[in-house]
């Protein structure tokens, strides 16, 4: 590892105002969780993406998202979260970074601790009603769907019940909104394992002064960032970390 480059990171974060963090599906690599477009290993390798998690199939065919696309949310739901997010929580705490935008729908953020968190694909916590509005646990989808109920039924009004997923064909949440406020006097945004390929929240980093891009591997913004570290996620945060505490 280049250890200039962790000062030069550590010095960008000392002389930022206001610091955020944007994470993508990388960042949980470590925890088990495979990301969808690396090559051998990624998840959308061995399906379709517009077909297992889309709103078409979740209306138009429940039985085949039920049996298929529910599946990938519901093996997000066991892991835990690794160093990097425990390390963001931390950077958090002593006031490094004001907070994390998240492309992930692991719930690993949470689970580590970080409080100001902006979710823009949605979450694996929950699911809604799309008729009364009404929030249940994924629990209670899960519950349903297992007892052959598909799709699952509100029971307060009958309406469909739904994860709290941003899937191909639905609209961003308030959260996007939110992230894109927060850029707008953004010094530093620091990129974490995301190949900044999905849009439009690949359109945040041009918006902050300055951006920093930890990832392994190409990313679709190498050449417009102002600092770029190839490693992994957990390590390179250690350290980022460790020489912002130095004395």
């Amino acid at each position: 590892m280049d250890f200039s480059k962790i000062k030069q990171a550590s010095d960008m974060i000392k002389n930022s105002s206001k610091t955020m963090v944007l994470t993508g599906a990388g960042i949980s690599t470590e925890s088990g969780i495979p990301d969808f477009r690396s090559p051998g290993s990624g998840l959308w390798e061995n399906m379709d993406p517009m077909e297992a998690l889309s709103t078409t199939v979740l209306y138009n065919n429940p039985k085949k998202f039920y049996s298929e696309g529910y599946k990938i949310l519901l093996g997000m739901t066991d892991a835990k979260p690794n160093t990097a997010h425990y390390v963001l929580a931390e950077m958090e705490k002593q006031g490094y970074i004001k907070g994390v935008i998240t492309q992930n729908i692991d719930n690993l953020h949470q689970k580590a601790g970080t409080k100001y968190l902006l979710e823009v694909h949605g979450n694996t916590r929950e699911g809604s009603c799309t008729t009364c509005g009404k929030v249940v646990d994924i629990n209670v989808l899960t519950e349903k769907v297992n007892n052959n109920e598909i799709p699952p039924k509100c029971n307060q009004c009958g309406g469909l019940l739904r994860p709290d997923v941003i899937f191909f064909g639905d609209m961003l949440p308030e959260d996007f909104n939110i992230a894109l406020q927060e850029m707008e006097d953004c010094q530093l945004l620091i990129v974490i394992g995301s190949s900044l390929a999905v849009s439009p929240v690949n359109y945040l980093p041009s918006m902050a002064e300055k951006f920093i891009i930890i990832n392994e591997g190409r990313t679709a913004m190498d050449y417009r960032c102002d600092l770029k570290i190839e490693d992994k996620a957990g390590v390179v945060l250690e350290k980022i970390l460790m020489e912002l505490n130095k004395e």
